[in-house]
């Protein structure tokens, strides 16, 4: 795919110019230390999202791009219904007639305190191992020699993980704001990476709420908004539900007569 041979190149670059291991305070990476840490979460959703994941941790969480490899059997998806009223983003086991795929995303360290308020945070989901084996870093710095790699994958009415998870529908809806901060992420890494994201993410619906802020004028809450846009409406599979994408007032208006007929 376009994808994957644009990510190597850049990557292949950034080991040249990117500061070696232990020039920085994530000196551990790749290294057994004694001060390392000793669990890590590999994040494919909003935990990609500098912001979003330190809002969590409560401090700065250094973070490399990596990609899961196809044989941990799992798909990225729009499955998990949040309490709240919308649909967000899960693993699940292939359909029948689907195989799994790659997962790109980020690694990042989680001890202590930091685990717990993932974990809360990720309330609706079971955290899985992940063998060391299945994850690749596609950045400079080398996935960590010590400690376990956890991942959260949604459970469904308390029971193990399966293929037949909910999809979006009226009630629970792609949230364009939920989007946009995936997206910002992954765009943090590089627009290849943004692609890559889009392309390996399964389940992308008609059901999708453009609910951003001031919505009819993103730029102005949001810088990315147009980049975001872009990728959005020509990446498929996401670009084939991009015309279904629809504002508050014809969301709501839309979807209330088909419920009437």
């Amino acid at each position: 795919m376009r994808w994957k041979s644009a990510i190597a190149a850049v990557f292949a670059i950034a080991a040249f110019t990117a500061c070696p291991p232990g020039t920085d305070a994530a000196e551990w990476w790749g290294h057994q230390l004694p001060n390392a840490p000793t669990h890590f979460i590999f994040g494919y959703g909003s935990l990609i999202n500098t912001s979003s994941r330190n809002a969590t941790a409560g401090k700065p969480t250094e973070a490399i791009p990596v990609r899961i490899s196809a044989a941990f059997g799992y798909v990225r998806s729009w499955n998990e219904r949040s309490p709240s009223g919308y649909t967000s983003l899960g693993l699940r086991k292939p359909h029948p007639d689907e195989s799994a795929s790659t997962i790109n995303g980020v690694l990042y360290p989680a001890d202590g305190d930091d685990m717990t308020k993932f974990d809360a945070r990720e309330r609706h989901y079971t955290r899985l191992s992940i063998p060391k084996d299945a994850i690749q870093s596609v950045g400079w710095q080398r996935i960590p020699e010590q400690g376990q790699i956890w991942v959260y994958v949604p459970v469904p009415q308390g029971n193990p993980p399966l293929h037949d998870l909910p999809e979006p529908d009226a009630d629970f809806p792609l949230l364009e704001s939920y989007i946009d901060v995936v997206v910002e992420g992954a765009l943090e890494y590089g627009p290849e990476f943004a692609r890559e994201l889009l392309e390996t993410t399964t389940g992308w619906s008609r059901f999708w709420l453009n609910d951003r802020e001031l919505a009819h004028r993103p730029w102005v809450h949001n810088r990315n908004a147009a980049a975001i846009d872009r990728l959005l409406a020509s990446v498929a599979p996401a670009s084939r539900y991009f015309p279904d994408r629809a504002f508050a007032e014809r969301y709501a208006a839309r979807w209330l007569l088909e419920k009437q007929r």
